[in-house]
């Protein structure tokens, strides 16, 4: 069976492992990111030389990572953007590389192996600091004219509650309604969490039970549009707040109250959960270079 060699670059650690063809992790190991880019290639090329017989090395990283190998934007990791990356690391390891943003790489590992297995059309939302994800089109990443698609934390959404100056406000995320209850708190931002929020709205905390209610009105109306947009077969969430019990249920009950007001829309969003989180990213990986090297 083949294998494939597999990191997950992040700003604070890099996880990195050995996977089967049958999306295995047969070997899973991490250590702190470095300052400085020679150690992480380093890294690389050592894990690379003990599995030579490997298939390739599959990389997921922060970025608006391009098909040539420049990772554009920014992140806590500085020294990632401006080189190519893909070419140093081939260079490197002599392996054939596949490397995408990270959160691309986590819808594809629903696809290979997760809640979205055998689905073509797919959607997949990162819920935490801010919004992102990524979409599947055919079973391909669409990554859009500008490596943007799956910023869905940029949609501008007019909920006619309380909106911002201009008339619209962003899809709203946790820390948002964080920094929303502390603000009518009169608290700093730190002293509260969104499990803190949860625990305070069931105690009976009208302002915590108002913020929860805008952030699923916002995160249901983000949704609904992204369904008639795209239409795909499933959105699916993942973050913190994707382990609540009570979370599609909310979704759910927000959803059918917009198609209540507009009898012409019949579609109702199917959302679930996704199935992998600490590992999703390695996994993605090497299904993208699995398809990389199948040419599909």
């Amino acid at each position: 069976m083949d294998k494939f060699i597999a990191f997950d670059i992040g700003g604070t650690y890099i996880k990195y492992g050995l996977i089967d063809d049958d999306s295995t992790i047969l070997e899973h190991q991490k250590v702190k990111t470095p300052t400085e880019l020679e150690d992480l290639l380093t890294i690389i090329q050592l894990y690379a030389e003990l599995h030579n017989d490997a298939k390739g090395v599959a990389i997921s990283i922060p970025g608006a990572v391009s098909d040539d190998g420049i990772v554009y934007g920014a992140s806590a990791i500085s020294y990632i953007h401006g080189p190519n990356m893909k070419e140093l690391i081939q260079q490197g390891t002599n392996l054939p590389v596949y490397m995408e943003n990270d959160a691309n790489c986590a819808g594809y590992a629903e696809v290979w192996a997760g809640a979205a297995k055998g689905k073509q059309d797919v959607i997949v939302m990162a819920i935490g600091t801010g919004i992102g994800g990524a979409i599947i089109k055919d079973g391909k990443l669409h990554k859009g004219a500008n490596l943007h698609g799956g910023e869905f934390g940029f949609m501008l959404l007019n909920v006619n509650k309380e909106i911002a100056g201009d008339g619209w406000t962003r899809m709203d995320s946790t820390v948002s309604m964080i920094r929303k209850v502390a603000k009518k708190k009169n608290l700093p931002v730190d002293a509260l969490s969104g499990e803190e929020i949860f625990s305070l709205a069931e105690a009976g905390d009208e302002i915590c039970i108002e913020a929860i209610d805008d952030f699923f009105h916002l995160l249901a109306l983000g949704i609904f549009n992204l369904q008639y947009v795209y239409d795909p077969e499933v959105i699916l969430l993942s973050g913190g707040i994707s382990a609540r019990e009570d979370l599609i249920e909310r979704i759910y009950d927000k959803l059918d109250r917009f198609l209540k007001t507009m009898p012409k829309a019949t579609v109702r969003p199917t959302v679930g959960i996704c199935k992998f989180k600490q590992n999703a990213n390695l996994l993605g990986a090497v299904y993208g270079l699995k398809k990389q090297l199948s040419g599909t």
